[in-house]
């Protein structure tokens, strides 16, 4: 049985631009590439072959107008997902603050605010 190896691809998934054989998006490149990470990093970071981390670099250069603009609406998604989930977390757990505490756990409670203290007072 012959193993076919096929050079690195990017393709367009559900997810948007994707190295061939992995989950990784080009967008998950760029992020790093934005954050001034050299390529040997970004490569050992999501355990891509230099071969695929080439092929996404080469991508990004070859397409950069394209992948630019597509990576911008990736960040804008990202931010609506991000300030969704906040203002969700910020009810769910202001409810979750008001309810009674349980008298069972009363001594767990006071060693938690005597941490709190402690944490607050060397802030200072």
């Amino acid at each position: 049985m012959s193993k076919t190896t096929e050079p690195p691809a990017i393709i367009r998934t559900e997810r948007g631009l994707t190295i061939s054989g992995t989950r990784i998006s080009i967008y998950d490149v760029m992020d790093f590439l934005k954050a001034q990470y050299p390529p040997s990093l970004i490569r050992d970071k999501f355990n891509l072959t230099n071969a695929q981390i080439e092929a996404a670099l080469s991508y990004i250069e070859v397409n950069q107008a394209q992948v630019e603009a597509e990576y911008a609406e990736v960040l804008q998604t990202r931010q609506e997902i991000h300030s969704f989930w906040e203002e969700h977390n910020r009810e769910r757990f202001a409810k979750i603050a008001a309810m009674p505490r349980k008298p069972e756990q009363s001594v767990l409670w006071a060693k938690l605010e005597e941490q709190k203290a402690r944490r607050i007072a060397q802030q200072q």
